[in-house]
């Protein structure tokens, strides 16, 4: 940039910033102006303008990293990108202003610096937007792995007797996920039972139901039983109203009843010995 705009920005430093700070007030988003108390939304907005003008006497690089760690540290907050941009917005406005009201401006070096202006305070915008978006690719990627995580591994509890619990909502990405994860588990460690734990699920709606009913008849295919266990009073109304039909396996209240059922059909139960302690017992 033309020292002599850099000149000017710094002579009119404070007429500046006291302008943008009236200007962002009255572009704030509606939403985090509620959320966010006066006396640190202004402290904010003091740094933010504050960077900007800083940022003329650093290197790129450098104003590049300090721009990245003040939105870093707001998008942690929760500020939405708009704030940036607006703001920014309102500080380019203020700047045109400023230098237009100066006399010792001519009309033409107006023009001629009009352009240097908006290529700095975009390349900013440029530079905010870009953070934001690898902060939500960083978010979504995060999301995914969680994803994967709560599409629990199939667990083995007993000798041919598995156990699969599932916890969150599940979705279309996410039940591909479970098919894939039960079948494999089931050729792993040669499950013959297994079972599907849902006393986790929030809500068991007709798609779920399909999907549930899918993996039951995939894990048939592979030559094991499927049990579908933590089935609530909530979601046995629920089930029974939207008409679903899941006799095709069997179903059970519990997971210690299914661990029971389980082993019944693994030729095996629970017992109790004299001391009142359980074990099981394989005929």
């Amino acid at each position: 940039m033309q020292p002599s705009i850099v000149e000017m920005i710094y002579t009119q430093k404070q007429d500046i910033i006291s302008d943008w700070l009236s200007e962002i007030n009255n572009v704030m988003p509606s939403g985090l102006a509620k959320k966010i108390p006066n006396e640190a939304s202004d402290e904010t907005n003091k740094k933010f303008v504050e960077l900007i003008i800083e940022s003329l006497e650093l290197t790129e690089e450098a104003a590049t990293e300090k721009l990245n760690e003040f939105a870093q540290h707001l998008i942690y907050l929760g500020w939405p990108l708009s704030y940036f941009t607006q703001g920014m917005q309102a500080f380019r406005r203020v700047l045109l202003e400023t230098m237009s009201s100066m006399e010792s401006i001519s009309s033409k070096k107006v023009f001629e610096t009009f352009y240097e202006i908006e290529t700095w305070v975009d390349s900013i915008i440029n530079q905010i937007a870009d953070e934001y978006s690898g902060s939500w690719e960083s978010t979504i990627h995060l999301q995914r792995m969680a994803l994967k995580e709560l599409s629990a591994p199939l667990i083995p509890v007993f000798e041919k007797v598995s156990v699969m619990p599932l916890v969150g909502t599940i979705d279309t990405e996410r039940a591909k996920l479970i098919m894939e994860n039960v079948l494999d588990g089931i050729i792993e460690h040669r499950s013959q039972v297994v079972l599907i734990d849902i006393t986790g699920v929030p809500v068991v709606d007709t798609m779920v139901a399909h999907h549930l009913i899918q993996t039951a008849e995939a894990i048939r295919l592979v030559g094991a039983e499927c049990i579908l266990v933590g089935i609530r009073p909530e979601i046995a109304q629920t089930i029974v109203n939207l008409g679903i039909d899941l006799s095709k396996f069997r179903t059970k209240s519990s997971l210690r009843r299914g661990v029971e059922t389980g082993l019944e059909l693994t030729q095996r139960k629970i017992i109790k010995i004299e001391n009142d302690d359980e074990r099981i017992d394989s005929r």
